[in-house]
């Protein structure tokens, strides 16, 4: 296993990989769970040499508290990752390597999908992600990356980037992983207090209704019962629940409901902490 903390000592590394080699990228911000074990374990069977970068990215945060609240414990995830395989390489650069002296969050264009959802309530953050991802990819000029179902409406943004930037790179999209209790497994929950816990399973509840009641009620009508059904516990709230397309994130609704392949995608505030996830629903026929 190779750890590395200069992107000097990378680039020496990376220069001296046979261009038959194929290689893969998993970017993480750290915190590792299951999830991320789940994205390395595929990058493994796709690829020759496999890179975990573990950098917690400023420019896709909006609030500074929470950026500093962000778990950090990078002997612990380099033993997880370790513990998966002895030869994958670990990349854990400092923010001078990755920004320079300025910390700049570049501007893109995403046709609209960065304005939406996640985007609403934390605008600029998409740029952020691209940001990091742009740089990691010219970085490393991988053949492969792996990236969560969790964050559905990254994944979207990150092939735009793809698309626009990298011809030869190809995503592969990792199924979300659970708890038992249905809660999709995110660095995040670490932060939830004892009592939040006791109802998390509300969330991946909510998604299920909304897949088995999915020509019962409208769009509205399942908002309506979904939020009512989340806010009865103390200290949560519905930030927003949305039927979308899969391959466009336009809106699902009744006028186009069985010609779309829908998603729902929810976001509740948990006792303070600010929990996302997503689950296809329909399948278009």
């Amino acid at each position: 296993m190779t750890v590395i903390k200069k992107l000097n000592d990378l680039n020496i590394i990376l220069s001296k990989l046979s261009r038959k080699k194929i290689l893969s990228l998993v970017p993480t911000m750290g915190s590792l769970h299951k999830g991320h074990i789940s994205l390395i374990n595929s990058a493994l069977k796709y690829s020759d040499e496999v890179w975990v970068s573990i950098f917690v990215n400023p420019t896709q945060f909006n609030d500074i508290n929470d950026y500093k609240k962000y778990p950090v414990n990078s002997k612990e995830d380099i033993n997880i990752i370790k513990s998966i395989d002895q030869n994958i390489n670990i990349f854990i650069p400092s923010i001078d390597d990755i920004y320079g002296k300025k910390i700049i969050r570049d501007k893109f264009n995403f046709d609209g999908i960065d304005k939406i959802l996640e985007g609403i309530k934390r605008p600029g953050h998409f740029d952020g992600v691209a940001t990091i991802v742009k740089k990691l990819f010219e970085i490393f000029n991988p053949n492969f990356v792996f990236f969560g179902e969790k964050d559905f409406q990254q994944t979207m943004v990150i092939q735009k980037i793809i698309d626009g930037y990298f011809e030869d790179i190809k995503m592969i999209i990792c199924p979300t992983i659970r708890a038992e209790n249905g809660l999709a497994l995110s660095s995040r929950n670490s932060l939830l207090s004892k009592k939040a816990k006791k109802n998390i399973s509300i969330i991946y509840d909510s998604l299920l209704f909304a897949k088995q009641n999915f020509y019962k009620f409208s769009d509205k009508e399942l908002k309506k019962i979904i939020k009512s059904n989340i806010e009865k516990n103390q200290g949560f709230l519905l930030e927003y629940f949305e039927l979308r397309c899969s391959k466009t994130l336009k809106i699902c609704n009744q006028g186009n409901k069985q010609n779309s392949s829908c998603r729902a995608f929810i976001c509740v505030i948990a006792d303070g902490v600010r929990l996302i996830d997503n689950l296809l629903i329909h399948n278009e026929n």
